[in-house]
């Protein structure tokens, strides 16, 4: 399963729509900032399933987290401003271990990342807001494997 991983959109959609268009995702992973561009995403690409949590700016309906078993493969999907990502990655670390997870996707920082560590993927795509660089995440889950990339609209694939 293809995912693509989006954060912090922040009422810009046409960089979303590009990444759909560009990777042709099985799923895509909203992580928050702003709840209703992931509703706006939903409705314009209604053939591909797309998960969501809320963000510090969001005042919706959407999880703070959400746990999802793909392919052999558990993700935890956060925000991260409620593990306050912005001073350290060690609070959402331990929040995905505890929950077994073999990755811990999540945003909120607007710096992108793709890290292994001790056994658990971490990924924050970034922002695809379209200030600073445009940048997204990908990952391919395939019978407990996990592929990554951070891929940005500077570079074309």
């Amino acid at each position: 399963m293809k995912l693509l991983i989006l954060s912090d959109s922040h009422k810009t959609m046409e960089y979303m729509y590009a990444a759909v268009e560009r990777e042709k995702p099985d799923c895509i992973v909203h992580l928050g900032d702003h709840e209703h561009d992931a509703i706006a995403l939903a409705k314009r690409y209604p053939q591909i399933p797309l998960w969501s949590v809320c963000g510090n700016c969001d005042y919706g309906t959407a999880p703070v987290r959400l746990i999802k078993d793909v392919e052999g493969v558990r993700l935890y999907m956060t925000h991260g401003h409620t593990l306050h990502v912005k001073y350290g990655l060690l609070r959402a670390e331990y929040a995905a271990r505890e929950e077994n997870a073999n990755v811990l996707l999540f945003g909120h920082t607007h710096q992108s990342m793709l890290d292994w560590h001790n056994g658990l993927w971490m990924c924050n795509p970034g922002s695809c807001s379209g200030r600073g660089l445009v940048t997204y995440g990908v990952m391919e889950l395939s019978d407990g494997q996990v592929k990554g990339k951070i891929c940005d609209f500077a570079h074309q694939d």
